[in-house]
């Protein structure tokens, strides 16, 4: 069980105050959705050490700081950052604090029939009941049910059956900074329908050095036959905590790639659950962290194969170094029917001080007995040898190094 403390009160209190506010015209199955994921916040509490799955990440920081919801700041404030992704082509949508900013996002080059904008705006059309809180479930995380209970805005997008883009989608969340901690609950849907394709970029950015806590929730249909490439970038102000949760479910025949890139925030965990539910879908997932100073990040990654004949590559890469801790906990379940399962997962990890250290934990959970699966972690240093031979070739120590670090991650 997790455990509760005086800390949740404070959630609990404020989830009360908006109810009566401006989500009392919300629809009634939303209301009934919020109530029952912030009380079972309210049984599950903040996780502690003593579970297997946070043994590693220790949420005291975050758990003990008096958060406030962040207030609505100016697109201004927003305009003026630098953005990653600025030159890429195609349609973005940009949240400020968690609200829809229109005046900084751009669709015109939507293809006809797609749709992305406001989940604010979408929940008020009656659409989104089959879908929303459907992938992540909250009972036993208490992160998702306290998104689900709190949660604002975030983007919805939907791309129809047999639509090709030929542009990516970006979703832009940016963090203004405040002289209180704040915090914004991001809830994104992405509905990828029969036969379409797209590549989807999710994206965090902070601004200035204040305290701020972002929880955002993901959830996407992969249905049959789609190819979707999902890319998700964190690069969160250096005091920040940054808890996320990405679920997804394939049906048949779909492919789905994922690759997840951890730069920022000084902490932050992000949970990946994918569902192959689906006969002859697969799944590729990448992951690259790069730390330093103080930092630590949590990769918890879940391949649950459900339907046989379904196939799932994983490969995260982590790169430490000051006073840094990574953890990677990778699990594959291979349910009892899913039989022809073939998975591959990996984990490597370069450590460049000596005060760095890396928590991994590869996992097998095999339930049939006609699968073909594997795992495997490593964990080193830069190659002395490889050094040498760069610094005898003229280069220096730190270009040298810098080198063979980028060439590790590539």
């Amino acid at each position: 069980m997790l455990v509760a403390n005086e800390h949740v009160e404070a959630y609990l209190s404020l989830f009360e105050e908006v109810s009566k506010g401006a989500r009392s015209n919300e629809p009634t199955w939303l209301a009934n959705l919020r109530q029952a994921a912030i009380e079972r916040f309210g049984e599950l509490g903040f996780p502690t050490t003593r579970l297997e799955a946070w043994k590693y990440t220790n949420l005291g920081a975050l758990s003990s700081t008096a958060f406030e919801p962040a207030p609505a700041a100016p697109a201004e404030s927003a305009a003026r950052a630098r953005w990653p992704f600025r030159d890429l082509l195609g349609s973005r949508l940009v949240f400020v604090n968690s609200r829809f900013s229109p005046e900084l996002s751009s669709l015109a080059n939507l293809p006809s029939g797609v749709t992305a904008g406001s989940l604010a705006s979408a929940v008020q059309s009656g659409a989104l009941e089959e879908h929303l809180g459907r992938q992540a479930a909250f009972g036993d995380a208490p992160f998702i049910a306290l998104n689900t209970a709190l949660f604002e805005d975030g983007a919805f997008i939907r791309i129809p059956r047999g639509v090709v883009l030929e542009e990516p989608i970006l979703a832009l969340f940016v963090a203004t900074s405040s002289d209180r901690p704040t915090m914004t609950h991001p809830r994104n849907l992405i509905l990828a329908e029969r036969e379409c394709q797209a590549v989807l970029v999710e994206s965090y950015i902070g601004l200035g050095e204040g305290i701020y806590f972002t929880n955002p929730v993901t959830e996407i249909v992969a249905e049959e036959n789609c190819h979707l490439e999902y890319v998700k970038v964190q690069q969160e102000g250096p005091r920040a905590f940054h808890i996320a949760a990405v679920t997804t479910r394939q049906e048949r025949s779909s492919n789905l790639s994922t690759f997840s890139v951890a730069l920022g925030a000084s902490l932050a965990r992000e949970d990946l659950t994918v569902v192959l539910d689906g006969e002859g879908s697969d799944a590729l997932l990448n992951g690259l962290y790069v730390e330093t100073g103080g930092q630590h990040v949590d990769n918890y990654t879940t391949l649950d194969h459900a339907k046989p004949h379904c196939g799932s590559r994983e490969l995260y890469k982590g790169v430490l170094d000051g006073k840094s801790t990574g953890v990677f906990h990778g699990r594959i379940i291979v349910r009892p029917d899913a039989q022809k399962t073939d998975a591959k997962q990996s984990n490597k990890n370069l450590l460049l001080s000596e005060d760095a250290v890396i928590n991994t934990k590869p996992q097998l959970e095999i339930y049939a007995d006609d699968v073909k699966c594997t795992h495997g972690a490593t964990v080193g240093q830069v190659d002395s040898e490889a050094v040498f031979y760069l610094r005898s070739r003229g280069i220096g120590l730190e270009d040298a190094r810098a080198m063979l670090t980028l060439a590790f991650a590539n």
